[in-house]
């Protein structure tokens, strides 16, 4: 007995970001590891799609993994799950640097609705996560990196129920007057598992804050307001989707309380707040994660020709210069009749209130068919950059 628990795998999510559910010892190299999941405030549409945890003691030989407890629901769907056979987990050694397991290392039993890894480890200890952890230390580098430049200005967009600040950079050349400028706002990670977005967002504000010369040439021109992180308490505490008190991030936009959801409702005011101060938002843009596509979708059927003819312009320029991959896009977000009341998302809010045109795009985390692999940190992080240059000139085109 004394052996077997020497040589028992430790398991551990007690730290910033971390998730992990019930874990069942099988053998000294054998775990099951439910995934923890996330369900709303009437407890429905759990979502079990984030797993972030450290493996200790770990043996030399062979390593089998099995992530259970992934079925859920969905837009109150039952029966949906965003783990799927074609998810692959990413692993580091670090804590720092991630790669994504291999189609070799994993399979799939449908009956059972479960995701198998097995790997033989490199060393006593590592990280296993759904997608490429970013957590705090990766936005205050950000922020330490970014931090004196001249062309931006922090604030707050507004707080969280657990008190924490929504970070918006502001990136403009302040010598150049702001009339004639165009604004473009990209909000980022609103579902704590989307961390794919953060460091698109990351990348942008990397490139904006750049020497580049066209970086330079775009603070002239346009007025960039960025969050690069809008679920800050989930980023922290190993969220999944919804803020602490149950409410889906982009799902209660036009029902908003200030003390159940404070995080929309301060943000929410920020850019009212803005606009009301007469400032414009030219293009407004939402990012997300999901399984296996890409996508942007937007009100193009209740905002005219001119809306119709900026979303071609962004899928255009994003087709032709990043790695975005859809030939379906642009969508339609409005075009499906009526929306139930508290299931507005932000961009569809913004558009119902003030006609903005407003945008929400997914990014894949599954494999990406153009690279042939799913997109890592670094790629997220170009994408980014790409994208700042394509929101500009789509801007313009309105």
């Amino acid at each position: 007995m004394l052996a077997f628990l020497l040589a028992t795998i430790a398991v551990s999510a007690s730290f910033e970001g971390g998730s992990v559910g019930r874990v069942e010892h099988v053998a000294p190299d054998y775990l099951k590891c439910a995934v923890k999941g996330q369900a709303d405030q009437n407890n429905r549409n759990r979502q079990a799609n984030w797993y972030y945890f450290r493996l200790d003691n770990l043996p030399a030989s062979e390593v089998r993994i099995d992530f259970t407890d992934l079925v859920g629901e969905y837009n109150f769907r039952p029966g949906s799950h965003s783990v799927t056979r074609n998810s692959r987990p990413v692993y580091s050694y670090d804590n720092r640097t991630w790669k994504h397991f291999t189609d070799d290392q994993a399979s799939w039993d449908e009956k059972e609705i479960q995701l198998t890894i097995r790997f033989k480890p490199e060393r006593r200890t590592m990280w296993i996560a759904h997608t490429m952890p970013y957590t705090r230390r990766e936005l205050d580098r950000l922020l330490k990196d970014v931090g004196g430049h001249p062309h931006l200005k922090r604030s707050v967009a507004g707080k969280t129920v657990h008190g924490r600040e929504v970070p918006l950079l502001t990136i403009t050349d302040p010598s150049v007057p702001e009339s004639g400028k165009k604004v473009v706002w990209l909000m980022a990670r609103q579902h704590a598992w989307e961390t794919g977005t953060s460091f698109a967002a990351d990348g942008a504000v990397r490139f904006l804050l750049s020497k580049d010369a066209e970086a330079a040439q775009l603070r002239r021109t346009t007025i960039f307001q960025v969050m690069p992180v809008f679920d800050m308490d989930g980023m922290a505490e190993g969220a999944v989707r919804f803020n602490v008190n149950g409410y889906d991030n982009n799902r209660n936009w036009d029902t908003v309380d200030p003390k159940l959801m404070p995080e929309i409702a301060g943000t929410r005011q920020t850019m009212l707040t803005w606009l009301d101060a007469g400032h414009r938002i030219d293009l407004f843009l939402a990012m997300h994660n999901t399984e296996n596509t890409d996508y942007v979708e937007g009100p193009i059927s209740r905002g005219g020709p001119a809306m119709k003819a900026m979303a071609d312009d962004l899928v255009s320029r994003l087709r032709a210069t990043t790695n975005f991959y859809d030939p379906r896009s642009p969508r339609d977000s409005m075009g499906r009749g009526t929306i139930d009341k508290g299931r507005m998302t932000v961009n569809q809010g913004l558009f119902s209130e003030r006609k903005i045109s407003a945008f929400l795009m997914e990014l894949m985390v599954e494999k990406h068919p153009g690279l042939g692999r799913p997109r890592t940190a670094q790629d997220f992080s170009e994408f980014g950059a790409g994208l700042a240059k394509c929101l500009a000139a789509a801007a313009g085109s309105r």
